[in-house]
């Protein structure tokens, strides 16, 4: 898919748009006066309130869990141009990297695994969770800001409201609706490393209902940062070969399409989604040994259907159905080890291949009910069952396994689905039900009490509680006490995996466990000036782990095995200087200690520093500056590497804020000082010995227009 071909939609998309925006309602366009306040809040957003914490809106100071609101705002303000550049800044959050694919893993307080599938990533509420390694996909390929409104976070467990995955937190991406794109907006973004992006986003009224559409197509070459030795050179040195393509680069570019489309009229509403990536690189190597052949390709096909109304004047309710389908292929099969390499049973002549896909569907159906009857309570009671079907598997290779699961080489690439796939179709289905209640116990206190059971139909039934303290100690200061448990269901290959070549699955699986305690304050110091500090203890029980097999000689399999505790503290503060300029920072120090060793659990930073300053130089034109620092991150245990190097980057950025009928220019220059940052490879550090290499300095130019 050239980027040529790509444009096409988003040329017949302009058009439809442009027919929009004629019939579109206008509203009166006079501009009432606005206060200081109300003008920081066109700056940077609503970020008073959330709805990630209890399902309903509500004071963000006062909401029942430690989170944090971005809003596009922000988002443009520091020339984010990917999701998890924005993450980034959010304090007990760092963006690790898999070697497999670059696929970004979101470490949470400490929580690292070779997937992290221990964060639940929603998009508008509903998960994008996949079931085949039960994370956001491996085949991410990075996500699109400018059709986000806001993003909420909540840093620690969700499981009592949103069930598996929300384990170390929760993350949902909310798109902009008709109210956060008036008119149409057009724009383009090129870039280092042959990178470019054009999208285009209307949003207006016809017929009654709010319509908005967004549309975007890029591409990229990706950095080409050098990885001096991989897991081939390893083979090498034991083989006395020389099959191995390291020193050479990463292979991270991609071509993407990315796609929404929201309806509300009346009580209803119809959101639907498209993310596609091809052409994907395989990173480092979906083996840890450098592949510049391997392509793989992903598909998410997203709608949802929702209604709520108040039937009387103590109850509301809703309902909300959703669908997501979602494919992951390998159009060109991973070349899993180079041509040459040889293993005690025998030589790959040409490379070892092998290419796992997958397709799944997944219905989702749930309700909920809220009661203000009773004084000064607030109950939400919900129900839902989740279809979750892997319903096809397909897999080439030029290898077969001896018993102890090494290589042994094929003549040719054949279909292995028919003989012996790596996992067959799966389905899953959950029933579950949640109560909540939001008590005001006094004029300066509440209390949020719930409650979640859910029922799986392979392995059980688990049952999250939660409880919430939040005392208004004086005007400028409250103070949180909170309590949640979470769990992380099994993935489909960790439970079914037949001939998975890191490990066996294990149909006798149970979810990992997470209880965690937090404290909380939150201080207007001045009514400039906000600072919030968060202590924080969890527990990890019955996490899911490889483990070699019973028997000698027949490799690994997954099982609950061992544990995991952690403590920190979060500190963040905002000071808006004036109208004209504010500071952001936040400092999170975290320790985790794996159980079965008595050692650090490894690769999260101990200590990560995100300071933030925004300048509107003139009236229509901002300057923001950051400093990202990444800190003390320690190996886990039977990983003899000294600690992954600390790293300091600096980027800066200059935008106009013209807005509409004008052009509005920014410019973003990242690791201006060109820093070398790496994220670790993880244990025992035998695959890639000096840890994965990101981007050097980079800079990108953008230009919106809107109608």
């Amino acid at each position: 898919m050239t980027l040529r071909a790509a444009l096409r939609p988003c040329l017949i998309a302009g058009m439809v748009f442009q027919a929009c925006a004629a019939l579109a309602q206008q509203a009166p366009t006079t501009p009432a006066p606005v206060s200081d306040e109300e003008e920081l809040s066109l700056i940077y957003g609503d970020k008073e309130t959330v709805s990630i914490a209890t399902g309903s809106a509500q004071s963000l100071r006062r909401a029942p869990a430690v989170a944090t609101v971005i809003t596009a705002q922000d988002i443009a303000a520091m020339g984010a141009a990917d999701l998890d550049q924005v993450l980034e800044a959010v304090p007990g959050i760092h963006v690790n990297r898999s070697a497999n694919l670059y696929s970004p893993l979101y470490v949470v307080r400490g929580i690292v695994s070779q997937f992290t599938p221990q964060l639940l990533v929603l998009q508008n509420g509903i998960p994008v969770t996949t079931l085949y390694q039960s994370n956001k996909g491996n085949l991410w390929g990075g996500y699109p800001v400018e059709h986000i409104a806001r993003i909420e976070i909540i840093r620690g467990p969700g499981s009592a409201l949103y069930g598996s995955d929300a384990f170390s937190g929760v993350i949902n991406i909310i798109t902009k609706a008709a109210a956060d794109t008036p008119g149409t907006e057009t724009g383009a973004r090129v870039g280092s490393f042959s990178t470019r992006d054009v999208w285009i986003q209307h949003g207006g009224s016809m017929g009654g209902a709010q319509i908005s559409a967004y549309l975007r197509a890029g591409e990229t070459d990706g950095f080409r940062s050098i990885i001096d030795a991989d897991a081939q050179t390893r083979n090498d040195s034991l083989f006395k070969t020389h099959a191995s393509l390291a020193p050479g680069p990463v292979n991270v570019g991609y071509q993407a399409i990315d796609g929404n489309l929201d309806v509300q009229w009346d009580k209803w509403r119809f959101r639907a989604g498209y993310k596609l990536r091809d052409d994907l690189g395989t990173g480092a190597g979906v083996a840890s040994a450098l592949d510049p052949i391997g392509k793989s390709r992903s598909e998410r096909i997203t709608w949802d259907v929702s209604w709520s109304d108040v039937l009387a004047r103590d109850w509301t309710v809703g309902s909300q159905l959703s669908f997501l389908a979602y494919t992951q292929a390998t159009p060109v099969d991973y070349q899993l080890l180079p041509p040459g390499t040889t293993l005690p049973t025998g030589t790959f002549v040409n490379g070892m291949f092998g290419g796992p896909d997958t397709w799944e569907r997944q219905f989702r159906l749930s309700g909920f009910a809220a009661f203000t009857g009773i004084a000064q309570h607030h109950v939400r009671i919900g129900v839902g069952h989740d279809d979750l079907n892997l319903y096809k598997t397909l897999e080439t290779r030029n290898f077969n396994y001896t018993a102890g699961g090494t290589p042994i080489p094929l003549p040719s690439v054949i279909d292995m689905t028919p003989t012996n796939p790596f996992l067959l179709p799966q389905r899953r289905k959950i029933d579950y039900v949640y109560v909540q209640d939001e008590w005001k116990m006094a004029p300066d206190w509440t209390m949020t009490a719930g409650v979640r059971r859910d029922r799986y139909s392979d392995f059980g039934s688990t049952t999250n509680p939660r409880m919430a303290l939040v005392w208004d100690a004086a005007l400028t200061l409250t103070a949180k006490l909170l309590y949640g448990r979470a769990f992380r269901a099994p993935s489909f290959i960790e439970t079914y995996g037949i001939t998975n070549p890191v490990a066996l699955g294990n149909r006798l699986l149970q979810p990992e466990k997470n209880a965690t305690t937090e404290a909380a304050l939150s201080w207007q110091a001045t009514p400039d000036t906000l600072i919030n500090l968060t202590a924080y203890r969890y527990t990890m029980e019955d996490i899911i782990r490889t483990v070699p097999n019973a028997i000698a000689g027949t490799g690994a399999t997954y099982a609950n095995k061992g544990g995991q505790h952690g403590h920190g503290v979060e500190l963040e503060a905002t000071w808006s200087i004036n109208r004209n300029a504010r500071v952001m920072a936040s400092y999170a120090a975290q320790m985790s200690t794996d159980e079965a060793t008595d050692t650090d659990a490894g690769y999260a930073p101990h200590q990560h520093l995100f300071v933030r300053a925004d300048w509107q130089m003139v009236s229509e034109l901002q300057a923001s500056a950051q400093v990202n620092w990444v800190a003390d991150r320690k190996r886990s245990a039977g990983d003899v590497r000294p600690p992954v190097p600390d790293y300091t980057t600096f980027d800066v950025s200059l935008r106009t804020t013209r807005g509409k009928g004008q052009w509005d220019l920014g410019l973003v220059l990242r690791n201006l000082f060109n820093a070398d940052v790496r994220e670790p490879s993880l244990a025992p550090g035998l695959s890639i010995p000096h840890d994965l290499p990101m981007a050097p300095r980079a800079a990108s130019l953008q230009a919106v227009y809107k109608f």
